[in-house]
């Protein structure tokens, strides 16, 4: 069994370590128009309360980091990137992890930040690891690897370790230290592919043992297309977190997902005494009365 190594991201003010001895990290999903026309509408005009609202509203759910995607089609992604990012440290002080797929978005953004990032992502292809690895060494920030390469998704636990070992290995040539390396063994969705999630429980066992990195995904993607997504969400995100798992990608306001790491951590012993359930239960309660 590898060592449990430790990721750490900062902002400004706050450092973030992540480790499977640790409580499981929440890394915020919602600032991201794919997906949500609302937000997609706001950031066409140019408003960026919404940012600001799921910022706050995201930290205060317990997200520890928050994702941070200006995707927005036709936009000026440089320039959106450059306004969202700004707009969500100056509303919070959490570290803050910078997905993007245009890697001159990522340049401005690594430069414009204040700490040290968590960049969302690089992958086993050669295109990407030849401009994103650079990227990271240069601004001294950790990063996401998905398991994927110019073949595409592997279809098996035993490819996506291949993938995370090349990923790996590549970094480490350019000075990049693994505890600074996330893997993300890919979710993908169970209403296509019913062994998707038995998969990616294989894969992210297989990689925790072999490198024992720190391992994250975009854990609503097991269930897209399902009905009632997050009781399957919660679940799902639950035993990830036994297989090994330590930093979804995830929505904090869905209360299902919230109260399922905090019970995943309390009975991994991560929770002394019981005392974050008990608080979030009573915070639940005092909610409830109102």
């Amino acid at each position: 069994m590898a060592k449990n190594l430790t990721t750490v991201v900062s902002s400004k003010t706050q450092t973030v370590e992540i480790n499977r001895n640790n409580p499981t990290v929440i890394i915020g999903e919602r600032i991201n128009p794919t997906g949500r026309k609302l937000m997609l509408k706001a950031l066409q005009n140019g408003d960026f309360d919404m940012v600001r609202t799921d910022a706050l509203s995201q930290v205060a759910a317990g997200a520890k980091i928050l994702d941070v995607n200006a995707g927005v089609p036709g936009a000026d992604e440089i320039a959106l990137m450059k306004q969202v990012l700004s707009t969500v440290m100056e509303a919070v002080d959490v570290p803050l992890c910078i997905d993007t797929a245009d890697t001159d978005a990522l340049a401005v953004a690594l430069e414009l930040y204040e700490g040290k990032a968590l960049i969302n992502s690089v992958n086993g292809e050669e295109r990407s690891l030849e401009t994103v690895l650079p990227l990271a060494k240069e601004h001294g920030a950790a990063l996401i690897a998905l398991c994927m390469d110019d073949d595409g998704i592997p279809a098996t636990a035993d490819e996506r370790l291949a993938v995370a070992g090349k990923i790996i290995e590549r970094a480490g040539k350019r000075g990049i230290p693994i505890e600074d390396i996330v893997i993300d063994p890919l979710a993908l969705t169970m209403g296509a592919d019913h062994t998707a999630g038995f998969v990616v429980m294989e894969a992210i066992q297989k990689i925790v043992a072999e490198f024992g990195v720190n391992i994250t995904m975009g854990a609503s993607n097991i269930s897209f297309g399902m009905p009632e997504r997050k009781h399957i969400n919660s679940t799902f995100i639950a035993m990830a977190i036994h297989a090994g798992m330590t930093c979804p990608i995830t929505n904090p306001l869905v209360a299902q997902v919230g109260i399922a790491v905090l019970a995943a951590d309390l009975a991994m012993g991560r929770d002394e005494y019981g005392m974050k359930w008990i608080k979030a239960y009573r915070a639940r309660q005092k909610e409830e009365g109102k």
